[in-house]
């Protein structure tokens, strides 16, 4: 609390570091007394000669005078320069500038003492230099901060996205929100536990004021204020603290659900509550799904299912007539439910599937599928529910295809094929007896499939199907075996391939 009985209440515009003021050639200020350094910093430039502006001044100004009110008489005693000082301090200002002209040639050095013993910075202003150029001045810096802050906040927002596509989303935002705030992100449990964290850890004094500023935003907490009131009413969405020099916020996640996102920082820059913001409906996204009318519509469809109704019917509670599979492999660890949510969530789709190390997501064909980071992914062409098996099939072919291949996004193929020029009974049937030797052995069938999808190479062929090469050469040995066939000659791979394209 300040002597003057009133908290300063600084504006929420951008401070403009002093420095960069006194760096201005064109202003030609000179500090001769006060702090200096990169903490001194101003967030505007007022004009006043008045012997008291205090009542006039919000916090953090930059206090313009040209000593009008200070007769030379007095400048030379030096009476009244400490009252007028440390009224100015315990408003809030910032610094003080002092103009040379027209009443004073020099700074009065009983002004310069007092400056020095109450800790206010203290400028010289030239003569040339015009109290309106050194606004003007402040509001061009400020507006040059601003725009770095909206830049600065609009690629984390981007970079935080992004890490919440990858296969690990919560620790990847973590990761990324840390590195935006320079310090530590956390994310707590309902019951209070560390769930994952990034960044350069908190010291423990910092660090266990954090975990109890988490029990504040954390719904059905008692949150007791000094001494024995308790607060009432519902948890704040937010709530900040500092406590050994660092900087705390927390925020808490979703509706109800008790995640937390903590985040501990040495220093507190413009912008980073916004980007904590993101991070944290992120997050809210990510540990636990919202139910709404979509909820409902998948629970329908689910039921009519089981009920034994067609996929058609199905389907037509999902919304869209035509559809798409996507087939996605991480790339560095197995997926979980939370990756599996995030690919879903990246592709704009919350129809996920988990099983066997793949993540499998319906998704409208209105939609186009874009490559993930950290993600391998295989794209069906459109289908109607009908044709959902099929789709399926051809996902997980484009997968094995990309992992062989080494991209990030394999499409099934859509062209006119030769194929339709035999009706589908006939190639059917043609298919069912030329492979019959091998039908009967499903690994024969899939393996001498990609084998022929990827030209005869082994290496990739065993990547794709995630075994060792020479298991792919005695299979591949085998099919020639039982299918009495040259498998170099090109000819029969084209008609192998054909019949393939046939059975599923």
């Amino acid at each position: 609390m300040s002597s003057s009985g009133r908290e300063p209440a600084v504006p929420p515009t951008p401070p403009v570091p002093l420095a960069s003021l006194l760096a201005r050639e064109d202003l030609a200020l000179r500090q001769i007394a006060g702090p200096s350094g990169p903490g001194v910093v101003v967030h505007a430039a007022h004009a006043s000669e008045l012997a008291d502006p205090s009542p006039y001044l919000l916090g953090g100004e930059l206090l313009l005078t040209a000593g009008v009110h200070i007769p030379e008489a007095v400048a030379g005693s030096g009476a009244g320069f400490d009252d007028y000082v440390a009224r100015i301090v315990a408003a809030g200002g910032a610094a003080l500038g002092f103009g040379l002209a027209p009443v004073h040639d020099t700074v009065p050095p009983a002004l310069v003492a007092a400056c020095d013993t109450h800790g206010l910075p203290l400028v010289e202003v030239p003569p040339r230099t015009t109290f309106s150029g050194v606004a003007r001045a402040v509001w061009q810096l400020m507006a040059e901060v601003r725009l770095a802050e909206l830049r600065r906040v609009a690629e984390a927002q981007q970079g935080l996205a992004a890490a919440a596509a990858r296969p690990d989303p919560v620790p990847s935002v973590l990761r990324r929100l840390a590195r935006q705030v320079n310090g530590w992100a956390v994310l707590y449990g309902p019951d209070g536990a560390e769930i994952a964290s990034a960044g350069r850890p908190a010291p423990t004094e910092a660090r266990q004021a954090l975990a109890r500023l988490a029990d504040v935003v954390r719904p059905g907490v008692n949150r007791w204020a000094d001494g024995p009131a308790r607060l009432a009413g519902p948890a704040p969405a937010s709530a900040t603290d500092t406590v050994a020099g660092t900087h705390l916020a927390a925020y808490g996640l979703g509706a109800g659900r008790g995640f937390v996102l903590g985040v501990a920082a040495a220093r507190r820059d413009p912008g980073d509550h916004t980007v904590a913001s993101v991070a944290a409906v992120l997050l809210s996204l990510l540990t636990g799904a919202h139910r709404g009318g979509t909820d409902a519509a998948r629970s329908a469809a689910l039921v009519r299912l089981l009920l034994g109704a067609p996929p058609e019917e199905a389907a037509a509670l999902l919304g869209a007539e035509r559809w798409i599979v996507v087939h996605g492999r991480p790339d560095e660890r197995p997926p979980d439910a939370v990756a599996a949510s995030a690919l879903g969530a990246a592709l704009g789709s919350p129809l996920v599937d988990l099983g066997d190390g793949v993540v499998r997501v319906l998704v409208p064909a209105d939609r186009e599928p874009t490559p993930c980071p950290g993600w391998t992914l295989g794209v069906s062409a459109a289908a109607g529910p009908g044709e959902w098996p099929a789709a399926d099939a051809q996902a997980a072919r484009a997968l094995a295809r990309a992992r062989a291949t080494r991209v990030p996004l394999v499409r099934h193929g859509a062209r006119p094929a030769l194929a339709e020029l035999v009706g589908p009974a006939e190639a059917q049937a043609h298919a069912r007896a030329l492979l019959g030797p091998i039908a009967a052995v499903p690994a024969l069938t899939e393996t001498l499939r990609a084998w022929l999808s990827l030209h005869g190479s082994w290496d990739r062929t065993a990547v794709a199907l995630s075994v060792h090469r020479n298991t792919v050469r005695q299979r591949i040995a085998r099919c020639a075996a039982l299918l009495d066939a040259d498998l170099d000659d090109p000819d029969v791979r084209m008609e192998l391939w054909f019949a393939l394209r046939q059975v599923r």
